[in-house]
């Protein structure tokens, strides 16, 4: 299956294990961590899909198999039409130019050897975008972008604050000019404050550039001010996806029910009214998740036919779509 004319991005079925091994001369295979298991969805040109759930539902590992970072245990990725899966590692090379990531961490994900313009110069030189001059004048055309000074290129990461660190790695992120990035949880290390200028600033340059972007993070707040659609993750799987608004007023999974009953609401007396949903137990370990629905666990709705098969994802209308027997 390929992407149409409308789809950057088509993700069918993508699975990602990782093997657990165990012995002192030969190793060998005992199990294996379920970090993705039969993930779907696509997005189109310009549009950014949020991507939530709680720590260690797979939401990284997703992002990081698309990119093919990690490569997928099985499934398919069509990226303008080509399936990322399987091209060797010289035309994949190619592919990159179009694909970036943004990191978590902005302390980590920058090396502390090389200058900032070292930095955001760098995937111009290994592609030979630019050299000499122009290159300088690129750099500082990508600090004015994100709101650095571009006399700033010649320092060094330590020298910057968290804020200020994630702006760089924005700007190097776009220095190849790509049509997809995906965005770590961006903004999840940095101060309040300096949240929404990060969000601000991937919202102008998403419209200026047609960027479409993979919005991963806890947030749900955030993740409904800046996405399109969202995608809601549980213990390897999507349960649920949906346009914004539709996910928001009408959220059909249990799970799904449980995260937005948990969102702060910005008044009193709603506040007061509302009623939380509050989940019994632990999130089961992907080493050995439950049969048949995953959630099941810790749903207060479960009944026999949960435990008997995997609910599929299905459309309800106007593009919602449910992994939920009783929906």
């Amino acid at each position: 299956m390929k992407s149409g004319n409308s789809d950057l991005l088509q993700v069918e079925n993508l699975v990602k294990h990782f093997p657990i091994r165990r012995g002192i001369l030969v190793q060998k295979q005992v199990g294996a961590v379920h970090a993705v298991d039969g993930v779907s969805f696509d997005i189109r040109r310009g549009e950014t899909l949020g991507l939530v759930g709680e720590s260690g539902c797979g939401k990284s590992t997703t992002g990081r198999a698309i990119l093919q970072l990690q490569r997928p245990t099985s499934g398919h990725v069509y990226f303008e039409g080509q399936d990322l899966t399987t091209l060797d590692a010289k035309t994949l090379r190619k592919m990159r130019r179009k694909m970036q990531m943004i990191f978590q961490d902005p302390y980590a994900s920058l090396n502390p050897r090389l200058t900032v313009g070292e930095t955001i110069s760098e995937p111009l030189v290994i592609f030979k975008v630019a050299s000499g001059k122009e290159l300088q004048e690129w750099v500082e055309n990508l600090l004015n972008l994100v709101g650095l000074n571009p006399a700033f290129a010649g320092r060094y990461p330590h020298e910057f604050s968290g804020g200020q660190r994630q702006r760089i790695g924005v700007a190097r992120a776009l220095a190849l000019q790509p049509s997809l990035v995906i965005c770590d949880e961006p903004i999840s290390a940095l101060d309040v404050s300096i949240q929404a200028q990060i969000v601000n600033l991937l919202e102008d340059l998403q419209a200026e550039f047609n960027l479409a972007y993979i919005f991963i993070a806890h947030d749900l707040s955030m993740v409904r001010h800046i996405s399109n659609r969202i995608a809601v993750m549980y213990l390897g799987g999507i349960v649920e996806l949906s346009e914004r608004d539709e996910l928001y007023h009408y959220p059909l999974h249990p799970y799904t029910q449980a995260l937005l009953s948990a969102v702060p609401i910005p008044d009193p007396k709603a506040e007061r009214q509302r009623r939380c949903m509050i989940l019994e137990g632990d999130v089961p370990s992907p080493v050995n998740p439950p049969e048949g629905c995953r959630f099941r666990t810790r749903c207060p709705l479960a009944q026999d036919i949960c435990k008997a098969c995997r609910p599929e994802m299905r459309d309800v209308g106007s593009g919602h779509q449910v992994a939920c027997h009783l929906v």
